[in-house]
């Protein structure tokens, strides 16, 4: 045995993780998030290609990093031809497509949509388990729980209470990764009040009536680009909440869960220091 074949057997037995370059899995993905995974802790010769969406700019958190790579349809054929080791799927992607993948045998991980911090970093280490690059988890898993330590920081003592509102008013309940955002930092999510476990709808006058301390929204623009955004622009909701009192968080930091939430949780804090309750 050479000495470098004896290296790898010693780091194997040290670190379940450590796999030699030439074994690491050669992986496809066919969902946005763990489009946004696959990217951050596996080697860039490790994807064969990546979902639809991950170029879109306005939901794929690294759209401009995912361009270097196959963008696959999302359907079973392209990836057939691919012959990946893994295939990571979300709970959301087409159900014939995983399991017409299954039936061909190739090994699909199928990710859930978390709706916790706890539950993203759990899916971090198992991807990174999977991709062969635990220690690239570990240390995503640190920035984030930096972000969230500043972020509990900016928020001390303010005890505000907000409203994450989406197009056409969908509020985002208690059961949810945004809410778990809020609860992390020590803000309050206001849509308590409405008894909301995962979201729902409500009207204007409900929300105004509700009197959150401020609205989070994902965009704090003053253009609609159709009628569900022009829900936000209302005038009625601009003259309670203006741009002075609307947290803004771009979606392609808050749509997945995984290592851009450290942004997000960045921006958070310096949306925290510019608004006037």
């Amino acid at each position: 045995m050479t000495k470098l074949a004896l290296l790898a057997v010693v780091l194997a037995a040290l670190h379940p993780g450590f796999a030699g370059a030439e074994n690491l899995p050669r992986i496809a993905s066919i969902n946005l998030c763990t489009d946004q995974l696959l990217m951050t802790l596996a080697d860039p010769k490790q994807i064969l290609g990546l979902s639809p969406f991950s170029r879109d700019p306005s939901q794929s958190w690294d759209a401009v990093k995912a361009a270097q790579f196959r963008k696959l349809s999302g359907e079973a054929e392209d990836v057939l031809i691919l012959k990946p080791d893994i295939v990571v799927a979300g709970d959301y992607t087409k159900r014939t497509t995983r399991e017409l993948l299954k039936d061909k045998g190739l090994r699909v991980e199928e990710f859930t949509y978390p709706r916790s911090l706890g539950e993203v970093k759990d899916q971090m280490r198992r991807m990174g388990d999977l991709v062969g690059h635990p220690d690239r988890a570990t240390d995503e898993i640190a920035k984030l729980d930096a972000a969230i330590a500043d972020a509990r920081k900016a928020a001390a003592q303010k005890n505000y209470r907000i409203l994450v509102l989406s197009r056409r008013g969908w509020v985002t309940g208690g059961d949810s990764l945004a809410n778990s955002l809020l609860n992390v930092t020590g803000l309050k999510n206001a849509a308590g009040d409405f008894g909301f476990e995962f979201g729902g709808f409500a009207s204007l006058e409900t929300i105004i009536s509700l009197k959150p301390d401020l609205l989070l929204v994902s965009d704090n623009g003053n253009v609609a680009e159709d009628e569900g955004q022009a829900f936000l622009l209302h005038p009625a909701l601009e003259k309670f909440y203006p741009a002075s009192k609307r947290i803004a968080l771009p979606e392609r930091l808050t749509v997945c869960g995984g290592p851009m939430l450290a942004e997000a949780l960045k921006q958070l804090t310096a949306e925290l220091s510019r608004v006037k309750p």
